[in-house]
């Protein structure tokens, strides 16, 4: 477990450039960027014991995170 947020910019630093171009660009890419900053923001505040929840809410919130990160890594590749 990591206490570490897993912010978009430190997962894909070779992408900085294109992911503020895009937020910028394309309001669906701006809105999985939103949409995973607010998950990943959640999971950190359960790693961090600032929130408690069970086991299967964290694992889902992981899962989402990971189906966003899927997502806009894929648009990332094809921008």
């Amino acid at each position: 477990m990591t206490h570490t947020p897993h912010e978009l910019h430190e997962e894909f630093p070779e992408y900085h450039d294109q992911i503020h171009a895009l937020k910028l660009s394309s309001q669906h890419f701006q809105r999985l960027s939103d949409q995973y900053h607010a998950v990943n923001r959640e999971i950190h505040r359960i790693e961090s014991q600032v929130e408690n929840v069970s086991d299967e809410v964290a694992e889902d919130l992981k899962k989402q995170r990971l189906a966003l990160k899927d997502e806009i890594f894929g648009i990332l590749q094809n921008a």
